[in-house]
């Protein structure tokens, strides 16, 4: 499941932002244990587990969005439109702190 969230903050304000909220994830939702790595400068590895199955993807800082790549278990796939709708709102809020200096 791919997705794209576009953005006008600039590679490091943005990672930034991701930085933020994937730390918040893991404390808010821990339930899910949310995991994620850094293995790029823009780049982390993020997974979370969701009714014993697990989600497991990447998540992409670029100049002018954030790309989000995740491998959706077969049974949960009729969630997908839903899904997107939190993410894209979840990283349209981060990336809304980020501007008013919240970040």
């Amino acid at each position: 499941m791919k997705h794209s969230v576009p953005h006008d903050l600039g590679q490091e304000r943005a990672k930034k932002a991701a930085e933020a909220a994937l730390a918040s994830y893991a404390e808010k939702f821990s339930k899910y244990s949310p995991q994620s790595r850094w293995v790029s400068p823009n780049r982390a590895d993020i997974s979370f587990s969701v009714k014993g199955m697990n989600i497991s993807g990447s998540l992409d800082v670029r100049p002018t969005s954030i790309e989000m790549d995740l491998e959706v278990p077969f049974f949960l796939r009729p969630f997908k439109g839903q899904a997107l709708g939190v993410i894209e709102g979840e990283i349209k809020e981060w990336i809304a702190k980020a501007k008013s200096g919240e970040i």
